[in-house]
């Protein structure tokens, strides 16, 4: 098995609890829209340490198959749902998820759509979904309005003009309509706030992957020191949950 080395989690994996998870109600809205059932199957693709994974598996209290390439990652999903007896682990990837044709109810990607060639993992969807079944993507987005998010991008920018927020920004209708494999698309956003501390918003920064640094790097340390020398020590963060949804044609 085989994945894109770029998007190898191995020294974020740690820091991915000082993120926030998404909002219980979002999920229930979610799951409620798709008239999930105990007895469904959900393939979680990406899963990684196990924060949609467990939403999932506590709303509802269907059957999570929970798909990481990852071994980091993995293994700290799997400590963390150990005690969760409606959750199977299986190492794989969006595109080649090794489930049977048909097989599930909803396949969901919590901030890993992005990570995949998007069609094939839309391709991957449509094989492993039953008839009528659902594909879900979802990202938590920090409020870029916000004057600390405002600041944080702006010192973002002064170490690297050229810094981009990638595929995760963008408005996923169009990838799934030219797929021609799913329709009825609906889209939701929900908001929220985060209350963190300054070094845990900092180490949520070590679990992000992008092209412009790694966690050990000097350009990440000098976008830290500027994070310690210009914002408070502790501060809401706003966000907004953004899902899009479709069904299988």
């Amino acid at each position: 098995m085989t994945y894109d080395k770029n998007w190898d989690y191995s020294t974020q994996a740690e820091f991915y609890k000082y993120r926030p998870n998404y909002p219980v109600k979002l999920i229930e809205m979610i799951m409620d829209y798709m008239s999930i059932k105990d007895s469904d199957i959900i393939a979680d693709i990406g899963a990684g340490t196990g924060n949609l994974t467990l939403l999932l598996a506590q709303c509802k209290g269907a059957n999570i198959i929970a798909i990481e390439p990852n071994k980091n990652m993995m293994d700290i999903g799997l400590e963390r749902t150990e005690s969760v007896n409606n959750i199977k682990w299986v190492k794989a990837t969006g595109t080649k998820t090794g489930l049977a044709s048909s097989s599930v109810d909803l396949v969901t990607f919590g901030s890993s759509f992005n990570v995949l060639d998007r069609h094939e993992a839309l391709k991957e969807a449509y094989r492993v979904l039953k008839p009528g079944g659902y594909f879900c993507c979802m990202w938590n987005h920090r409020d870029l309005n916000d004057k600390i998010q405002t600041k944080a991008e702006e010192i973002i920018c002064s170490v690297i003009p050229s810094y981009t927020r990638g595929v995760r920004r963008e408005d996923q209708r169009a990838v799934i309509e030219q797929s021609c494999m799913f329709k009825d698309i609906v889209y939701i956003e929900m908001d929220f706030e985060f209350k963190q501390t300054l070094e845990s918003y900092i180490n949520a920064w070590k679990s992000v992957k992008n092209k412009y640094w790694e966690n050990n790097s000097d350009v990440f340390h000098v976008i830290c020191n500027k994070f310690r020398e210009e914002l408070p020590n502790e501060f809401d963060v706003k966000y907004t949950s953004r899902c899009w949804i479709a069904k299988r044609a």
